[in-house]
């Protein structure tokens, strides 16, 4: 077995899951079969709780397991299904290791960090080595080295390449390569500290990524090369790229793929980019343009959604668009009006959770319905879209989901199985579920099917007390689970383009095979568009 191990140093954010995405895709570009794993330092047990702002999305897998987003990032450019035994955290680490304590299983010994917590780093890597079979397995260690709580991590890393041995294990450290403006040069100190640091932990990096806006010069190259003991050609530019997709083919044009496969002694097929060159030569090349509005409460930082922000990188290189899109903050809209979904030719309202904007949001479903504006709600956006058309449809002025307030018309319910549950970590209703579409449906001519699997991540959902009475007034319900009780996805009658579901399909959107509803939003924006 092969493992590539990427850290981080000098700053955190610098695109070291990108790197390893990248890596995969090379590996995978050349026949070899990879997987991907996340070591998150946090003491939580999963991302499941977490604040977007303070991390980013949540993404959630098909076993339901609630992950780091560059687990996202992973399934993407390798295209692949992964588990939640593939994101490891402080939380699970230590979790197991006092459970077994709590058994006797360490019966007269004194547990410690080492060996009994790296122990079970090393266990867990292993096990999804196994289980996947894999010719390569890649890990990412979050944060960055110095940090104290990544510390267990990078010495379990240590040891797993002594035990594994050199060929065996390949070290790739990302670093910062900052411009000082006043002198306009790249600075290498910091990328020269942050490998100091490494090695002080027992581990010379193998091949150097440098973060950087432009090219690494060849001086700033050698420069490196020299001050942290890597060959020149295992010095890496890593500069901005037009798209993250870009990413494998900047690093292949720098022979990193044939790099590694010498260093590790892997044999692999002459590589093959053809579909992935296609790709990109259609989302740089655009025929058309059309603006998405995403409207949510977490849009200062992208990456609270960067799964649907992806979903439409996916679509515009399928459709040949440039997708443009606007991000409103739902209490923006609550104070200054619908003035600012002029223009747009498509909106979309993600999932969420809580009170705050949740009324701008109902504001802007109520305009793209009411305005004929091609509309997609998904979760909690397919919720508000609900009581949106219970209030302004149906008249229940009160309609509210039960999350929200007390209301005299609960449209929106808490879970039959969630009654009563008093743990909120991993406790949702969570991953791929079966859902049923109905023959005829706008949704069945947009999947081909009458049966998907598709994520989830919620714990309320439509009252069915009241499905009678929306079906009567036009919003149809044509995707339900295997019960018919639970409602899974909704179309107006009469609408160009107004669905929602309560599933979370950006999830799984690929490169070359976009969110089927994501790809139906910007085909119905793109005929708004040519018809205002």
């Amino acid at each position: 077995m092969k493992y590539i191990v990427v850290t981080g140093g000098v700053i955190s954010g610098l695109g070291k899951g990108i790197t390893t995405s990248s890596l995969g895709k090379i590996l995978q570009a050349r026949g070899l079969k990879v997987t991907a794993i996340k070591i998150d330092p946090y003491l939580n047990y999963d991302a499941g709780t977490m604040n977007p702002y303070q991390h980013g999305e949540v993404f959630v897998l098909d076993d339901g397991g609630e992950v780091d987003l560059d687990l996202g990032n992973y399934e993407r450019f390798l295209d692949t299904n992964l588990t939640s035994d593939h994101n490891i955290t402080t939380g699970k680490v230590y979790l197991t290791v006092i459970e077994r304590e709590r058994k006797g299983e360490y019966l007269g010994s004194t547990v410690q960090i080492i060996p009994h917590i790296t122990e079970e780093i090393k266990r867990r890597i292993k096990k999804i080595a196994m289980q996947t079979m894999a010719d390569v397995v890649l890990i990412e260690v979050g944060g960055t080295v110095g940090d104290i709580e990544s510390m267990p991590f990078l010495e379990a890393m240590r040891q797993l390449r002594m035990e594994e041995g050199e060929r065996n294990v390949f070290f790739v450290h990302t670093t910062l390569v900052p411009v000082v403006s006043v002198v306009g040069e790249q600075k290498t100190k910091p990328t020269q500290h942050s490998v100091k640091e490494l090695r002080s932990l027992g581990i010379q990096p193998d091949m150097i990524v440098g973060r950087s806006r432009e090219p690494l010069s060849e001086e700033t190259r050698r420069k490196i090369s020299l001050f942290c003991d890597v060959p020149y050609e295992a010095v890496i530019s890593a500069p901005d790229a037009r798209s993250i997709y870009e990413v494998p083919l900047i690093f292949e044009e720098q022979g990193v793929g044939e790099y590694i496969l010498g260093k590790m002694q892997i044999r692999g097929r002459t590589p093959r980019w053809k579909e992935w060159k296609k790709y990109l030569d259609r989302l740089f090349n655009p025929r058309d343009e059309i603006t998405i509005a995403i409207v949510g409460k977490y849009v200062h930082l992208k990456d609270s959604y960067i799964s649907h922000k992806e979903s439409f990188t996916h679509v515009a290189s399928f459709l040949r668009l440039k997708i443009n899109l606007k991000w409103i903050d739902s209490e923006d809209l609550e104070d200054e009006g619908t003035k600012l979904l002029d223009g747009v030719d498509g909106i979309l309202i993600p999932g969420g959770f809580g009170p705050r904007g949740t009324e701008g949001k109902v504001m802007a479903a109520q305009y793209a319905r009411e305005n004929g504006i091609p509309f997609l709600g998904v979760c909690f956006g397919f919720q508000l879209a609900t009581i949106e058309f219970a209030r302004h449809v149906l008249g229940y002025e009160d309609a509210n989901s039960t999350e929200l307030a007390r209301t005299e018309y609960p449209v929106i319910d808490l879970l039959p199985e969630q009654r009563g549950v008093d743990k909120l970590g991993g406790t949702m209703r969570l991953g791929a579920q079966k859902i049923i579409i109905e023959k005829g449906s706008m949704a069945h001519s947009i999947y081909g099917t009458t049966e998907i699997y598709e994520r989830h991540r919620h714990r309320y959902e439509v009252n069915p007390d009241y499905i009678e009475e929306f079906e009567k007034h036009g919003l149809h319900f044509s995707g339900r689970d295997e019960s018919g009780i639970r409602m899974e996805i909704f179309e107006l009658k009469g609408h160009p383009f107004f669905m929602g579901s309560q599933f979370h399909p950006e999830f799984k959107s690929r490169p070359l095979k976009p969110s089927p509803l994501h790809l139906a939003l910007a085909k119905a924006a793109l005929e708004y568009k040519k018809r205002s």
